[in-house]
């Protein structure tokens, strides 16, 4: 897997808890709506910006690959982690409850760790311009590759938006806690296999991890 600046966080008394990071702990729809136009118009390629945020999850060159040819994936995924501080960090918001989240897991003696499909010093960004401070950050790991960091960094649980996050805890061995605040509705997270939906979002994980703790 790609190496992370953090080391694997301590083990202490609570668990260890996963969080995906698009549309789970942040709104970044704004911000990557914004450099698909600075890239589309830079670029002179037709990008549907309004299309692409209602797909987040998969790896950038995957929604790329809609737009330009093949060839051309590798530069304009280069071009776009570029342009993406100056467009998208500001312009995020954290996700109702993204703090309390991270809170309720450190109160408990526990680990937070992101594990994300973007570019990591822009998830890094997007985390330090919103004072969301996980214990470690591991990026570039899509659906079962999230699996090797959240087995590195010893995730009971895993939390997600996408059906590719459930596919990531399970091939990790984690349990599976889905929120529909992106892509995938609470129907489509159950289909794929999640272990819990929190169907008002992670406003409700601190109440449910308190109960998971407790019957630890």
């Amino acid at each position: 897997m790609a190496t992370h600046d953090q080391d694997t966080p301590a083990a202490g008394p609570g668990p260890t808890v996963g969080f995906d990071l698009d549309m789970t702990l942040i709104d970044s729809r704004p911000g990557i709506l914004a450099t698909y136009v600075a890239l589309s118009e830079e670029t002179g390629v037709h990008i549907d910006a309004q299309l692409t945020v209602t797909r987040l999850g998969p790896p950038l060159e995957q929604e790329l690959a809609h737009w330009f040819p093949d060839e051309r994936i590798p530069g304009a995924a280069e071009r776009y982690r570029e342009l993406y501080p100056r467009y998208a960090i500001a312009s995020s918001s954290a996700m109702p409850g993204a703090r309390e989240a991270v809170a309720a897991v450190r109160a408990a003696g526990g680990s937070a760790v992101v594990v994300t499909a973007k570019h990591e010093p822009n998830a890094k960004l997007h985390l330090e311009h919103l004072g969301i401070e996980p214990d470690a950050v591991a990026g570039w790991l899509w659906a079962e590759a999230k699996a090797e960091a959240l087995r590195e960094f010893g995730a009971s649980v895993y939390v997600g938006d996408h059906v590719g996050d459930v596919r990531g805890a399970a091939t990790a061995g984690a349990l599976s806690v889905a929120v529909p605040t992106g892509p995938c509705d609470a129907e489509e997270l159950r289909g794929a296999g999640a272990d819990v939906v929190l169907t008002g979002g992670l406003g409700e994980f601190p109440g449910w991890f308190a109960d998971y703790c407790s019957r630890r």
